[in-house]
């Protein structure tokens, strides 16, 4: 989902009181951790993933989260993702059209 830079600041705006609800050590992106992303994507469509990696590594795991689950990158911010994915049926976050 392609966002404009309004819509941007919007879901950084929603995202920021938000606390991670999924958390990435040294297992990766395990079946586990993403049943979890897929679970909270569903639920809340925005959510924060706090991920404890090495700079490369925490790069391919924000990489394969959003292709895997059709997420769109908002923010990153040091080790902390906020992702974004409309659910269809019953959408919770409200974006403008600009």
């Amino acid at each position: 989902m392609e966002l404009t830079e309004r819509q941007r600041k919007t879901l950084r705006g929603l995202g920021h009181p938000l606390k991670p609800v999924v958390m990435i050590a040294d297992r990766g992106l395990s079946d586990n951790v993403a049943h979890e992303i897929e679970q909270a994507l569903a639920f809340h469509e925005l959510i924060k993933i706090s991920i404890r990696a090495e700079r490369d590594a925490r790069d391919a795991i924000i990489a394969a989260i959003g292709e895997r689950f059709a997420a769109t990158l908002v923010q990153r911010t040091g080790n902390i993702a906020l992702f974004f994915r409309r659910n269809q049926e019953r959408p919770k976050v409200v974006l403008g059209s600009r």
